[in-house]
This record gives structure tokens, sequence and C-alpha cells, in this order.
């Protein structure tokens, strides 16, 4: 099994970091339209925002760990791709690293501005820069949009995928889900 990423095709590293990060960042959306519904007399009210803030926190970890080994791996060959289509592919690729920092520094800066720090599953606390009123109201609008905009270009990645595997038969999505063939 191969642990790095090849000209030929992803890793195991980038396979597991791009699949559980997909389905925590949209589990995390999911979870961030249910919770804002919640009243106080629910028992998830406190419960439901505590879960956010500590995966949060977590995928904000990973993201980081995520983007160090993607620039000291290579990237597979996408000779196959015209040249409109690895345009786009940088564009999205990349474009999430940015995307998704913005996102979490908001969830942060929601979560702090009372002066708290944030508690990741009881290991450790992440500290506030101190209290900030009026900025949970702001920074939750900024995380709300771009927790739309994050699964609008997640969608956006997942058709194009699926396009090149499908219409195309190019081996784009293979590559992310098997990794690169065995020599």
């Amino acid at each position: 099994m191969v642990m790095r990423d090849t000209l030929a095709g992803y890793g195991l590293v980038s396979r597991l970091a791009h699949w559980l990060m997909a389905i925590a960042i949209f589990a995390m959306f999911g979870l961030g339209l249910w919770m804002v519904d919640l009243d106080y007399y629910s028992p998830y009210y406190n419960s439901a925002p505590a879960l956010h803030k500590s995966v949060g926190i977590l995928l904000l970890i990973a993201l980081v760990l995520r983007f160090g080994w993607r620039t000291a791996n290579v990237k597979p060959d996408d000779g196959d791709l015209g040249p409109f289509e690895r345009v786009a592919s940088r564009i999205v690729h990349w474009g999430f690293y940015p995307l998704l920092l913005a996102l979490m520094v908001s969830g942060y800066l929601i979560s702090t501005a009372d002066g708290r720090p944030i508690e990741v599953f009881g290991w450790f606390s992440v500290p506030s820069p101190g209290e900030n009123k009026g900025l949970e109201d702001t920074a939750g609008a900024v995380h709300a949009y771009l927790a739309y905009l994050t699964i609008a270009l997640a969608a956006v990645h997942a058709v194009g995928a699926f396009k090149h595997h499908l219409i195309d038969r190019k081996n784009t999505l293979t590559r992310m889900w098997s990794g690169p063939p065995s020599i």
C-alpha cells in the first residue's frame, strides 16, 4: 500500500484525509443547520454546539496537517485533462484551503467572542483572544456564508469528478478512491 502520493495517483494518507474531511465537513454543515434552530429547552442546546466546536478545531488541525502533506508530496499527473479543466481543477483544489481556513477561523471567532476558550472534547482548550462584544454576529454571518460557499464548491468538485469518471472515462476519481496502481 502506497502511503505517499505519486505521479500515478494519491497515496493512502491523502485519500484518507480527503474522504474523512469531506464526510466531516458535510456532517458539520448538517449539524450547523440543525443546531441553530435549537431552543433553550432542547436537550441538545449545549451538546450540539460543543460537538460542532470540538470537531471544528480538530478539522482546523487536520487542514493544517493536510496542507503540509500536500505541499510535501508530488501532485499526481493530470495530463489527461484539457487546459481549461486543468486550470479549473487547480483553482478548486487550492481554493478549498483558504476557504476552509476562513470558515474555521470565523467559527473560532464566534465561539470565543465572549472571552471563553473552546473546550475540545475535554482533551484540551483553545484560548480566546479576549472578549470582543459584537464580533459574534459579524463572525456568525461570515461563517454562514462561507459554509454555504464551501458546500457549493464541494458540489462543483464532486460533479467534476463524476463527469470525468462517467462521461470522459478518465481515471481521476479512481485515483482518489483506490490510489496509484500497484507496481
